[in-house]
Order: C-alpha cells, then sequence, then structure tokens
C-alpha cells in the first residue's frame, strides 16, 4: 500500500513504544505533536518530554502548543495534510476540526479495555480494583472522552503479583504492536469500527499523593493492590517516629490483628482483614532494602502501634 502521512500526538514513556513502531514502519510521521518542556527535580530545569527527545534524535518536526483550540494552531495542524493522527497520552483536548482533519481521522492508543477505565490513570485504577485482566483498545477518536468507536482490542492478565509499572512496559509494548495494521485497515477500508458498550463505563481518575499513605483499616489484600498500583508514583507509605517510610512491596498474611500494630520481627502490621507483611521498605534519604535489613539497621518493635 501508498505509504501514510501521519501525525504523532503523544508525550509520556508509554507513548513512545507507539512512536517507534510507526518509524520502523513503511509510513512517515511528518510531525509530532507533545507536552512544552517544563520544569522538573531539584534545580528546576526544563525537561522534554521522552515523546519529544525521541523525536528530536529521529529529526522529526516537533511542535506543542499549549492548546489546539485556536485558529491558528487549528490552521497548522490541517496544512499538515494528514492521512491519520496517532494519540497516546498527549494531555490536550483535540477539538472537532482537529478530529477531523486527517483523511482517516484521529485514533487513540488506550491502555485499559473498554468502555472499563476510561480517563487518566487505568493502569493503576485496574490494578486497585482488582481486575484479573487490561489491555489496550485503538479507538477512532470523537468529542467525548475515550468514548471512541473500538477499532482494536488486545488483552493483558493482571495477577496478585503485578506491579503498574510491568504492566505499563507490557502495554505499552502491546499498543505498539497492534497499531501499524489498525491504520493499514482504515486505509484499506477493511476496518470493523464497533461503538463501546454502553454499560460497564467506569472513569480512571488522575492519581493524588495523599491516595499513597496506607490505611490499616483496609484489608490486606486491598493494601497489596495499593502498593503494586501506586509503585513507583506516587509511592506508598506509613509514618513511623516523625519518618515517612515508604512500602515497595508487601504480601498478605493469614491472621487477626488490630489494625496498625506491628505483631511480628518480620514486620507483619495487623489490617481491616488480615496482615500485612512488609518485604521491602525505605526510609528517607536511604536505599531500598528488605525488611529484615530494615529490621537490622532501623528496627519497629512488636506491639508498636503505627497511625494512619
Amino acid at each position: 500500500m501508498e505509504k501514510l502521512r501521519l501525525a504523532f500526538m503523544g508525550t509520556p514513556d508509554f507513548a513512545v513504544e507507539t512512536l517507534n513502531a510507526l518509524l520502523e514502519s513503511n509510513h512517515d510521521v511528518v510531525c509530532v505533536y507533545t507536552q512544552p518542556p517544563r520544569p522538573a527535580g531539584r534545580g528546576q530545569k526544563e525537561r522534554k518530554s521522552p515523546v519529544q527527545l525521541r523525536a528530536e534524535e529521529m529529526g522529526i518536526e516537533v511542535r506543542y502548543p499549549v492548546s489546539l483550540k485556536t485558529v491558528d494552531a487549528q490552521q497548522e495542524f490541517s496544512s499538515l495534510n494528514l492521512d491519520a493522527a496517532v494519540v497516546v497520552a498527549y494531555g490536550l483536548i483535540l477539538p472537532k476540526s482537529v478530529l477531523d482533519a486527517p483523511k482517516f481521522g484521529c485514533v487513540n492508543v488506550h491502555a485499559s479495555l473498554l468502555p472499563r477505565w476510561r480517563g487518566a490513570a487505568p493502569i493503576q485504577r485496574a490494578i486497585l480494583a482488582g481486575d484479573d485482566e487490561t489491555g489496550v483498545t485503538i479507538m477512532q477518536m470523537d468529542e467525548g472522552l475515550d468514548t471512541g468507536d473500538m477499532l482494536s482490542v488486545e488483552k493483558l492478565p493482571i495477577t496478585s503479583t503485578t506491579f503498574a509499572q510491568t504492566l505499563h512496559d507490557d502495554l505499552a509494548t502491546l499498543g505498539g504492536k497492534m497499531i501499524v495494521p489498525v491504520l493499514e485497515a482504515l486505509a484499506n477500508n477493511t476496518a470493523n469500527p464497533v461503538a463501546q458498550p454502553e454499560e460497564g463505563v467506569t472513569y480512571a481518575e488522575k492519581l493524588q499523593k495523599s491516595e499513597g499513605r496506607l490505611d490499616w483499616n483496609l484489608s490486606a489484600t486491598e493494601l497489596v493492590r495499593k502498593v503494586h498500583a501506586l509503585t513507583p508514583w506516587p509511592g506508598c507509605f506509613f509514618e513511623c517516629d516523625g519518618d515517612r517510610v515508604k512500602v515497595l512491596d508487601a504480601e498478605v498474611v493469614e491472621m487477626v490483628n488490630t489494625p496498625g500494630f506491628v505483631c511480628c520481627e518480620s514486620l507483619v502490621v495487623g489490617c481491616g482483614r488480615d496482615g500485612l507483611r512488609i518485604t521491602k521498605l525505605q526510609k528517607p534519604g536511604k536505599k531500598p532494602v528488605t525488611s529484615e535489613e530494615f529490621q537490622r539497621g532501623n528496627r519497629i518493635d512488636c506491639g508498636k502501634h503505627l497511625p494512619y
């Protein structure tokens, strides 16, 4: 088939795998849209997005308008004369004139099994909810929030040991594998758009730092899910003797004990149901350690009450 003329619109690491798949295809990525560089780190130096860095490495024009709602921005996009635009975690709303500008419209790579977990944090919300599967949905974008017709869906399992970062990477790879066949099906008029079901809609709200605090009144199973979902960001923690201690991994122990009380040497904390054995943790300014290493150097005594 003839080469497609494409724009890519994305910002974080998750989007880079899809961009790479397009760059490795026979089609032309003529322009990349991403969020502008923003201050980051202790020095607050401006940091380019992962997508911008990759695009510049490949010599592709990069644009980062603060909005696509202006006439000038829309005219600049339209003048690219695109066959399609591919959108992955871009961060800006696309107005109708932008959605309609490419010949085959705009397609979005979304990290959930739509209509479940529309919105900003689908990977983490799926783990937090205890879902046993998730996946990637590629949809034809419309003016709604992740409401467009589905063009392709692939699934991945979520297990009791699945961390958000691993699932993020696996879903990013999956999206990269899926995108080119979808674009070619659109161009060949062989695509089969399917409307999203009206039932089963949920929204994946943006993560907040406050969600990382461990509430010992929850069940140990819920707290393990929280550790898996919120590591590395925003991270899970508890307070102990004035320090905010990060919990990097944990497991469920069947037991009965008062929530918040440490009940053995290997750092098992009572929960609303069962106990949480903390297996990896980190004090401020220190490196991550196992619970055994932590107890040798810091020690949280049996019977101590951890606030929540």
